[in-house]
């Protein structure tokens, strides 16, 4: 056992990095971006070991003699902490803890404090202490021994349970109630964004890899004034607001949290409620740092992150910021069904910004149809779908009995009841051709 430092804001961090990585040259960048990371957290780096591996050891994680090396430079540096770049198991945290004589933090435990730093509001304080619990609950183990009520031997089974036992018990129940509340937080933002459906208030949402540039593009499309700093995670609790620059049409943008390699799963599933914003958009502006090297990587992290909550069929625009230090024009490159509009700017020097509004509303003028008509009472199943969709914006009855409607679709969808099995599937075809909308032969699945 060890006396663990109250401070822990001198640290020495371990950056592994698989060989084939380290022969392709991406080194440099991972390790500046975890640097990055530990300062965010508020530790002063006070040495960088580097390990280039090919394997991972079961009892350190890095070799013994990597393993020596930091022992060495906790002691040189009297650090509070030693910070690794990756995913440690529960036993070479403790192994590694137990060799150096200071506090060990894998990648997941850094990223999950950060958040604990930065959430303020209720909800992103739930989510960050959910996260937190699921990651600690993998932590509970053999740590408690010393306290156990029962023993093994005859004689010696007495009642009760374990601390360990006590402890999960513990984690169980507040696990439950977090989620309970967080629930409840849902349900509540989702009665927001019902009501800003049914009012015909498009949805817009910002995404992309921390500090990329979100925060300063929302508050230049909103007017807002929220936190924008050059720093990773400035931003972790939703923020609405309204979005006039395109006339004649009701829009809201929310600005999401970042994301970043590695992102915990604990993380991912805890925001989900954060990241429903993203899910239900009808537009995903997905800002992308131009001037960054590894941005390509950046961005399949972020569709990594999509894929895992089930966000792919949103239409997007992929938003190159910081033109300003890549050097590229700004521009717009208009997409298709199958590819994203991309269009380059520079929010902080508001460069090539006309063109992303234009974008912008050219996507969702492309994305969905608005049509007036009358419904006939025969159509009375279809009026039920139209309804459950929460498509109808305007209705009223007519001195025939026919509805006269308003309904807004995706185009997509707007195809989709056509080539339905239903019997109404027919009347939807031909609303579209006196609009002149093709029926696409083979629409995508919903």
């Amino acid at each position: 056992m060890f006396d663990r430092s109250e401070r822990g804001d001198r640290a020495v961090i371990l950056c592994p990095t698989p060989m084939e990585r380290d022969l392709r040259g991406e080194q440099p960048d991972r390790i500046a971006e975890f640097k990055e990371l530990v300062t965010t957290a508020g530790a002063d780096i006070l040495d960088v070991i580097i390990s280039t591996r090919q394997t991972i050891d079961s009892k350190y994680y890095v070799g013994s003699g990597k393993a020596e090396e930091i022992k060495l430079a906790v002691k040189t540096h009297e650090a509070d902490v030693v910070v690794v770049d990756a995913a440690l198991s529960p036993i070479q945290e403790r192994n590694l803890e137990a060799l150096v004589k200071a506090r060990v933090l894998d990648r997941r435990t850094l990223i999950l404090d950060i958040f604990a730093q930065r959430a303020r509001s209720y909800e992103g304080q739930l989510q960050v202490e959910l996260a937190q619990l699921k990651h600690m609950s993998t932590r509970l183990v053999r740590g408690w021994t010393h306290l156990e009520r029962q023993k093994g031997g005859i004689g010696m089974r007495g009642p009760g349970e374990t601390q360990l036992e006590t402890d999960r018990r513990l984690l169980n129940a507040r696990v439950k109630s977090l989620k309970a509340k967080l629930d409840k937080v849902m349900r509540q933002r989702e009665q927001g964004r019902k009501q800003r459906k049914k009012s015909g208030t498009r949805m817009l949402a910002l995404v992309g890899y921390t500090n990329a540039g979100k925060s300063t593009l929302f508050n230049l499309l909103t007017n807002a004034d929220v936190y924008a700093e050059d720093q990773l995670f400035a931003t972790l609790d939703p923020t609405v607001r309204q979005f006039t620059a395109i006339p004649g049409s009701s829009a809201v943008i929310s600005d999401t949290v970042g994301f970043v390699r590695d992102l915990p799963h604990e993380l991912v599933a805890a925001f989900r409620a954060t990241l429903q914003e993203a899910l239900d958009a009808d537009l995903l502006l997905h800002v992308i740092d131009d001037s960054n090297p590894e941005r390509r990587d950046h961005i399949n992290e972020v569709n990594k992150v999509f894929r895992e909550l089930q966000i792919e069929d949103v239409p997007t625009i992929e938003v190159y910021n910081k033109i300003d230090q890549s050097g590229h024009p700004p521009e717009w490159r208009p997409g298709d069904a199958d590819h994203a509009d991309k269009v380059w700017i520079s929010a902080h020097q508001n460069i090539g910004i006309d063109l992303l509004i234009k974008a912008i509303e050219e996507r969702l003028h492309r994305t969905h149809l608005t049509l007036k008509f009358n419904l006939p009472m025969s159509e009375a199943r279809l009026r039920a779908q139209f309804y459950q969709l929460e498509a109808i914006r305007e209705e009223q009855m007519d001195d025939n009995g026919q509805w006269q409607i308003e309904v807004e679709l995706p185009i997509e969808k707007w195809r989709q009841l056509a080539k339905s099995q239903q019997p109404e599937a027919r009347f939807v075809q031909q609303l579209l051709k006196e609009h002149d909308v093709a029926v696409d032969e083979n629409p995508k699945d919903w």
